[in-house]
């Protein structure tokens, strides 16, 4: 990562733009590949999206039971052109009228973050455009900022099918983790007991996948009816910030052998997804109330925010409790709409207008980031001169 010139920058963020982009700063187009979706979304300076485009792969993966890396990667190698091409269209621009391009540098599968960083690192290169390679869970973190505003610093509960993670956001490019998880994300743990309880995925554009199918289902069920054990709730666990999500997975693999469950009984299935969201939203509201204590020690102040973004952030049980969890510490709950909580290309292009403001830029030459701990970013740029 480099830091840019004054100059450099200065003539990006104030050059002159078509006449449907005037005085809107700069227009980012954004690339994301980092998981299934194809995405690619062009954004203005102050927040306004011209246009986005996202491909899911629901059809290609349900049959496997979740992402297979090499599948996604052949369908972003075959999407990418055209996902490129129809969001530069349906904004009425060239790539002439784009002042910059980011992508998702990582983290993610090295296969799709391959296709995507080749074609922002050419489009870039060719046309002489400023590179921004983009965290993933940096984007996500950031997309609060473009929906609502939010003002620096803050807390931020990151929850996806890849991660699971709460930091301490000082600013662009700075981030304290403060918890994270010691094994499954709860993303893959909403995927792999809707796969334990055969619930059929959702396709759809829009809140579609295991996870939104396991909410769906949980909405006829009773939570009380099968009991589960809060993860991480014993004395030598209970004070640490950290995740857990696998102990909740194998207890519903049990569950299904239990007498008393029958698999063919939707009335059973729906009772036990609803307790499983249950018991896994009470997770996430103890070990996110810790991050916010631990959060003003490291702040020096009390965080008057807590944004909650990623994929399960659109699950409405997750919302309510975490809204209540706010609520409790006098604090606003943020979140995206569920749109720009999955994966999209609209977060990442905000990224990018974001750490273009603040001169972070990159090489032509940089790769794919396959583990990439969010409190490293602001270890791996240059110091200017």
């Amino acid at each position: 990562m480099i830091r840019a010139g004054y100059r450099q920058v200065r003539h990006v963020l104030k050059r002159g733009m078509s006449s449907a982009c005037k005085d809107a700063g700069p227009v980012v187009l954004g690339i994301e590949s980092s998981c299934d979706d194809t995405a690619a979304a062009v954004v203005t300076g102050d927040g306004r999206i011209l246009s986005e485009t996202n491909r899911h792969q629901y059809s290609v993966h349900e049959a496997h039971g979740g992402i297979v890396p090499g599948l996604a990667a052949d369908q972003h190698l075959r999407n990418i052109p055209e996902v490129v091409r129809d969001t530069l269209a349906h904004a009425n621009l060239t790539i002439a009228d784009i002042d910059a391009i980011a992508v998702t540098r990582g983290p993610g599968m090295p296969g799709g973050l391959t296709v995507g960083l080749a074609a922002a690192k050419t489009l870039a290169c060719v046309h002489s455009k400023p590179l921004i390679g983009v965290h993933h869970m940096e984007a996500h973190a950031l997309m609060a900022r473009m929906t609502h505003s939010v003002q620096f610093p803050f807390v931020c509960l990151l929850a996806s099918g890849g991660h699971t993670l709460t930091v301490a956001v000082h600013g662009v490019n700075e981030h304290t983790l403060i918890g994270s998880t010691r094994d499954d994300s709860v993303g893959e743990a909403f995927d792999k007991v809707a796969r334990e309880l055969n619930i059929p995925w959702i396709n759809a554009q829009n809140g579609g996948g295991p996870g939104a199918a396991l909410e769906a289902l949980a909405l006829e069920g009773d939570a009380m009816r099968f009991a589960m054990p809060v993860p991480m709730d014993k004395t030598d666990s209970a004070r640490s910030p950290d995740f857990s999500f696998s102990g909740l997975k194998t207890h519903v693999r049990r569950l299904r052998e239990a007498a008393g469950f029958d698999m063919q009984d939707r009335q059973d299935r729906a009772d036990v997804a609803a307790a499983f969201q249950s018991t896994a939203v009470r997770h996430l509201a103890k070990k996110t109330a810790l991050a916010i204590a631990r959060a003003r020690d490291i702040l020096g102040t009390q965080p008057q925010t807590l944004v909650v973004s990623g994929g399960v952030a659109c699950n409405q049980a997750v919302r309510a409790g975490l809204d209540a969890l706010a609520t409790q510490h006098r604090m606003a709950l943020v979140c995206p709409p569920p749109q720009l909580c999955t994966d999209n290309g609209v977060m990442i292009a905000w990224a990018g207008i974001e750490r273009l403001r603040c001169g972070l830029l990159d090489p032509y030459s940089i790769d794919f980031i396959q583990r990439w701990p969010l409190d490293q970013l602001k270890h791996m740029r240059d110091r200017p001169k």
